[in-house]
């Protein structure tokens, strides 16, 4: 039986409790156990940079002031949890440099994220005092003993963080109430940080939201349309031919899969994919063919992170004649299970839902499919003639792990997701200062906002790719989002302390910014 949760009610708006780059799909984290091989939206920050360090503690309450949380029954006190921040003042201009401040999102963050990426090269630019906040219960930012209690646990909590964040540093640092600070933010932290200038434009003067899904949305079915594959032929570098026949030979090997499943051939599918144990059950089929789908899904949404994990090596393995049929190109080499530390392919629905009712045990994956059923959706599905991909990959299967978890019905999740939307603007938020980067190749931009003058489309480019260091080897799209990225930042850097005039964007080729004021 799912574990008990306080009641909770969509019709009581932004007091409710609320609950997961969902698919910001990033590198598997071994430590998540029986879970999909790719399911948390972004790791990518952590990635961005290691380096050794320690981090500072802020106490905060675990309420928001926006939000009527009630307390636990017959108890009405509010027990502080520690939250994790970082701060870089090495290119700080004292006192009055800006502040960027860097936020966290569905996973643990690391010192790394201050010593390198293109925040920390703007950073050194403006002469900024550059912050990291780690999101709450994520990471670090966990209660004594790592309990939690989930219904703190939402993207408004953690925009009250940030303004309680904003206080203290403002406090420690001396700084003026005033002061400029940027937020910045890839993924579900990019949609913070869209949502924090929104929701608080008197703390936060400027964002830039790199990969950010600010539409929620519970049938993700366009992640895998098959019009990504088209984009990943035509801008990278792929002749249409070789991108149809990659296309074709995807679509016939799932359909293999499927029929497989179907047929229940399962002692051969056992064999074939590394199984934990034989794919039995219906649960146990839909996630198998999630798992393999999501190698495909990683490989599309973060091309080029690490050469192995490009579509271009994808398509190289899955056209190769020598490796036999389309059914056997699909297979996954062992070297990718050890990579992940595994030893076989999870396969047992039931050893998920089991897991991840467990509060110290589903891990970051626990916690942020918490937040997808109560805030988000983000679930992708294999449901239109266009999906080259399992048919096992459905809605229901998804929508069943909030309630076979947290018993969250589906009607509820999605008047969640309703919620979400009308709470925030969806794809249109009303405000300004607001950068959105995405790229063409990344499947989430669909659910972010831009072009005009408030975004950036990087041709080519995948998840979050502008919030990586900058190479030598970098193509000129991206070389050219950088620069428009230079100019807005450094039209904001200083606005507050000139009271607040447009100043000057200087040398890209952008509209100017019409200010709110």
């Amino acid at each position: 039986m799912a574990p008990q949760l306080a009641p909770w009610d969509p019709d009581e708006g932004a007091g409710t409790p609320l609950r997961v780059l969902g698919p910001q799909l990033a590198p598997w984290d071994p430590d998540e156990g029986a879970g999909t091989l790719l399911r948390v939206l972004g790791p990518h920050l952590s990635q961005v940079g290691e380096a050794a360090g320690g981090a500072h503690v802020l106490h905060t309450h675990g309420i928001c002031v926006h939000m009527r949380v009630p307390p636990p029954p017959h108890h009405a006190t509010l027990r502080p949890f520690p939250q994790r921040y970082w701060i870089n003042r090495e290119f700080w201009q004292q006192p009055d440099g800006p502040v960027f401040l860097l936020l966290g999102g569905e996973s643990g963050l690391s010192p790394g994220v201050l010593s390198r990426g293109h925040v920390v090269e703007l950073a050194r630019a403006h002469g900024a005092l550059l912050v990291a906040l780690e999101h709450r219960f994520y990471g670090g930012s966990r209660g004594p003993g790592g309990d939690l209690d989930l219904r703190f646990l939402s993207s408004q909590q953690a925009l009250a963080d940030l303004a309680a964040f904003r206080h203290h540093v403002t406090s420690a640092w001396g700084l003026s109430p005033n002061h400029t600070w940027v937020c910045f933010g890839g993924s579900y932290a990019g949609a913070l940080a869209a949502w924090a200038r929104l929701k608080f434009p008197h703390l936060v003067s400027a964002a830039v939201a790199s990969s950010a899904p600010i539409r929620a949305q519970v049938d993700f079915a366009g992640y895998h349309h098959v019009r990504g594959t088209h984009d990943v032929g035509v801008h990278g570098g792929t002749p249409p031919n070789p991108c149809r026949q990659c296309l074709g030979a995807v679509t016939a090997a799932f359909a293999a899969l499927d029929g497989r499943l179907r047929g229940r051939q399962l002692a051969g599918v056992t064999r074939d994919f590394s199984c934990c144990r034989p794919p039995r059950e219906p649960g146990d089929r839909e996630l198998l063919a999630e798992n393999v789908v999501d190698i495909f899904a990683g490989a599309v949404q973060y091309n080029g992170h690490r050469p192995s994990d490009s579509v271009a090596a994808l398509c190289r393995a899955m056209t190769d004649g020598r490796r036999g049929s389309p059914y056997r190109r699909l297979v996954p080499p062992q070297a990718f299970l050890r990579r992940g530390g595994l030893s076989c392919t999870p396969s047992s629905r039931r050893a998920a839902v089991r897991e991840l009712r467990h509060p110290k045990a589903g891990g970051n994956r626990r916690l942020w499919l918490f937040q997808t059923c109560t805030e988000f959706g983000f679930y992708p599905s294999c449901r239109d003639a266009a999906c080259p991909f399992s048919r096992f990959q459905t809605l229901r299967a998804q929508l069943g792990l909030c309630a076979d978890v947290f018993g969250i019905a589906p009607a509820r999740v999605r008047a969640a997701v309703a919620f979400t939307n009308t709470f925030y603007g969806a794809a249109h938020p009303d405000t300004r200062r607001v950068l959105f980067v995405n790229g063409a190749l990344d499947p989430w931009h669909v659910l972010s906002a831009g072009g005009g003058r408030s975004g950036v489309l990087i041709a080519g480019a995948s998840h979050c790719a502008d919030m990586a260091p900058t190479r030598p080897g970098d193509p000129p799209a991206l070389r050219a989002a950088r620069q428009v990225n230079r100019g807005w930042v450094r039209g904001w850097a200083w606005l507050r302390l000139v009271g607040g005039e447009e100043g000057a964007l200087g040398p890209c080729h952008v509209t100017r910014p019409r200010w709110r004021r």
